[in-house]
């Protein structure tokens, strides 16, 4: 890590699936052939090549490979890919190298395959083990097929996976969201992602919404689910993620702690701090995968967007993804992250803590705040009590 600025992650978008699901709202897009354009791989690595001189004599400490469907790509790709990243910037000795995977694009021995390419993490997309509820969700797989998956990641090895699980499903009933729960902690996961569905504008969902259960029932299924979880050893540590013992997502809990990430592939957003407060900007690569290859491939330098932002606008930004964390932050990481004092947010703060949202503990720099159980449930109010 350099002295005086925030970690460093990697994400790299891989934007085709097999088939868009009626929920989705991430820029993926349907797969037209039998497999995705190799020449996408290329785009990636030019892609890295005009980031370069941003984050020069920097570290990666985590890589994410999300979609779309990663597992589309063949672990060959997979490891050219990161074959290439290494050999342009230092990756840390112990990097978190994930790649999200859908249950139905596995086949056998693939998973051995990834390890070898380099992958130490898997996020796998079960979402539901009721056939009823995948067809629902237009999902390709079926419940057997994440459970050859599971089989699949433990024989290659890899103990640090990821089960995807969603909830408040089309005319799920809390029996059926208990029973996801069950099925999912039997399998042994390092760490469980335990989501709401919501209708997202511009998705089949929004435009077309199914029967879903109301909100007190969703929030019984909620309930019941972190109730069900911890139980199971699994430790809740933002809205939607638990883990057991040290396996929490450390490029996730990067993002929520207001790190730096490089932002490479179709659509792909990026956040990279040159110095704190003053110089920190916001990248935005063209959405759609014909588009990008062609940027990158014409300009030869910046690809797509870059954006500063304002240092009235840290504050905000640092409180919508800390309060996501049930432990919040300290002083301390919120002055390293983003180069202000803390001074600058105490009317905000006591105004919080006032409304029984946030909770404080610890003195100078260890002060620490957290959402109350009640900001936790408010979360969206508390947060919008940052902005400028």
């Amino acid at each position: 890590m350099t002295p005086g600025l925030p970690p460093l992650a990697l994400y790299v978008h891989m934007p085709w699936c097999v088939r868009k699901c009626p929920y989705c709202d991430f820029n993926s897009h349907q797969l037209k052939g039998a497999a995705p354009d190799s020449g996408y791989l290329d785009a990636l690595i030019a892609d890295l090549a005009t980031e370069l001189p941003l984050i020069a004599a920097r570290r990666i400490e985590t890589v994410f490979f999300g979609g779309g469907t990663p597992s589309l790509f063949k672990p060959a790709d997979i490891g050219r890919l990161v074959r290439a990243l290494r050999e342009r910037i230092e990756f840390a000795a112990q990097a978190e190298i994930t790649l999200e995977a859908n249950p139905g694009t596995i086949e056998r021995g693939r998973f051995a395959a990834y390890r070898e390419a380099g992958i130490n993490r898997v996020s796998l997309g079960a979402q539901s083990f009721s056939a009823r509820a995948l067809a629902a969700l237009g999902r390709i797989h079926s419940p057997d097929e994440t459970y050859i998956a599971v089989e699949e990641l433990k024989s290659a090895g890899i103990a640090n996976f990821n089960l995807d699980l969603m909830y408040a499903l089309p005319q799920q009933t809390a029996a059926e969201a208990e029973a996801d729960i069950e099925a999912a902690c039997a399998l042994g996961p390092a760490h469980i992602s335990y989501y709401h569905l919501t209708l997202e504008p511009g998705t089949v969902f929004h435009s077309r919404p199914p029967p879903l259960p109301d909100e007190d029932a969703a929030w019984e299924m909620q309930s019941s689910g972190q109730r069900m979880l911890a139980a199971a050893g699994y430790q809740q540590y933002e809205v939607s993620a638990y883990a057991r013992g040290d396996a929490r997502c450390r490029h996730n809990l990067n993002y929520w702690l207001f790190g730096d990430y490089v932002g490479l592939g179709a659509g792909a957003h990026g956040k990279i701090s040159l110095s704190l407060p003053d110089q920190v900007l916001r990248t935005i690569k063209p959405r759609q995968p014909r588009d990008y290859q062609r940027a990158v491939a014409l300009t030869g330098g910046i690809v797509g967007e870059r954006n500063s932002v304002e240092p009235g606008q840290l504050v905000f930004e640092f409180m919508l993804n800390a309060l996501r964390l049930n432990d919040g932050f300290t002083a301390q990481i919120f002055e390293a992250r983003t180069g202000l004092g803390i001074d600058c947010a105490a009317q905000q703060i006591s105004q919080a803590n006032e409304r029984g949202l946030l909770s404080r503990s610890g003195a100078g720099l260890e002060r620490a705040w957290a959402p109350t159980g009640l900001g936790q449930r408010f979360l969206n109010d508390l947060q919008a009590g940052f902005l400028p």
